[in-house]
């Protein structure tokens, strides 16, 4: 998970994006041809159950709130159809992850993830693990039982202290995460820690804040570990990055198959529409030009790095939401 960039080469944040980057799915600001990255296989199929969320962060990718309904939510029918398709079209995916939003908030959920766990993959949860996966406790302890550490929950902690946590995710948002994030480990649900590069720590001294945090909290985690804690750049789609030619793969000796949109897809639903749409990725919600189809075959084709995020998360930052 270690930028492929050191702090110093990476870009300012607090420079504004170049108004002529990323406006050409071809062609960069500067005359290059843009990189594509093809769909090599399907390893992993995210959900996206809604995009209300419980809290309103200062930094979130996909402007989750109490208010914003711009992505309905999913039904445990309309999940089923894609797993469907995926075994009649023989995909092999092994991951079926669920995002938001706050995935909790969804009522069907321990339905999703009863589907897809009772037919042998592995099920991803992202959550805050705050009081809407509080009233769902006895719905993950009976999944616990029957699929064991085939599901795994992972929690977002922004940082290792209360103070910066809630600088991010608002007051008293510390306390219930912890809550629910010490109920998962001591009944044995597996799981992991997602957290941000938002302030003055380097990876290293994020990963040695939150070794002190697990010990306090005698979580079963190795703050090392990139799956246990995985550390992602911080997003800001107004901030200046670099556009990703196809010359950049050999510059930065980095392959396309390593990029996310190579080994997975999201499914999401838009406020109003009858049926959900298939999406390039799980960090461009909302842009039309990542909706691919209706349908897991329709969304088969090469994907343009063609937004920030492409840059900055994926190929600069390094970073995926699965590691497969």
């Amino acid at each position: 998970m270690s930028p492929l960039l050191s702090a110093a080469e990476m870009p300012d944040s607090h420079v504004p994006l170049d108004p002529g980057k990323f406006r050409d799915p071809l062609i960069t600001a500067k005359g290059d041809r843009r990189a594509w990255v093809a769909l090599k296989s399907l390893n992993a199929l995210w959900f996206n159950t809604g995009s209300l969320c419980n809290l309103t962060c200062a930094h979130c990718y996909i402007e989750s709130s109490p208010r914003n309904d711009r992505l309905a939510y999913l039904s445990a029918n309309e999940v089923a159809t894609y797993l469907d398709e995926i075994g009649a079209l023989g995909l092999p995916a092994e991951l079926i992850g669920f995002t938001g939003g706050e995935p909790f908030m969804n009522r069907e959920l321990p339905l999703m993830l009863e589907n897809a766990l009772a037919r042998g993959y592995r099920a991803l949860v992202l959550t805050n693990a705050m009081k809407p996966m509080h009233q769902m406790m006895p719905e993950l302890l009976a999944l616990r039982d029957r699929h064991g550490d085939r599901l795994t929950i992972r929690v977002s902690l922004d940082h290792h202290t209360r103070e910066l946590h809630e600088r991010e995710r608002g007051p008293r948002s510390w306390a219930p995460t912890i809550v629910g994030l010490r109920w998962l480990a001591e009944h044995g649900v597996t799981i992991n820690i997602a957290s941000r590069l938002l302030y003055d720590d380097t990876e290293a001294t994020l990963r040695a804040g939150f070794a002190r945090l697990f010990a306090e909290l005698a979580l079963p985690l190795d703050a090392e570990d990139p799956v246990a804690l995985m550390v992602f750049p911080q997003m800001d789609a107004a901030a200046d990055v670099p556009e990703i030619t196809e010359a950049c793969w050999g510059i930065l000796g980095k392959s396309p198959e390593s990029v996310m949109c190579a080994t997975s897809r999201m499914v999401a639903k838009r406020k109003g529409a009858a049926s959900p749409a298939v999406l390039a990725c799980t960090l461009l919600a909302y842009d039309p030009q990542w909706e691919l189809g209706p349908r897991l075959a329709d969304a088969t084709g090469a994907v343009p790095l063609n937004h920030p995020h492409c840059a900055k998360f994926c190929v600069l930052g390094g970073a995926a939401c699965s590691r497969d």
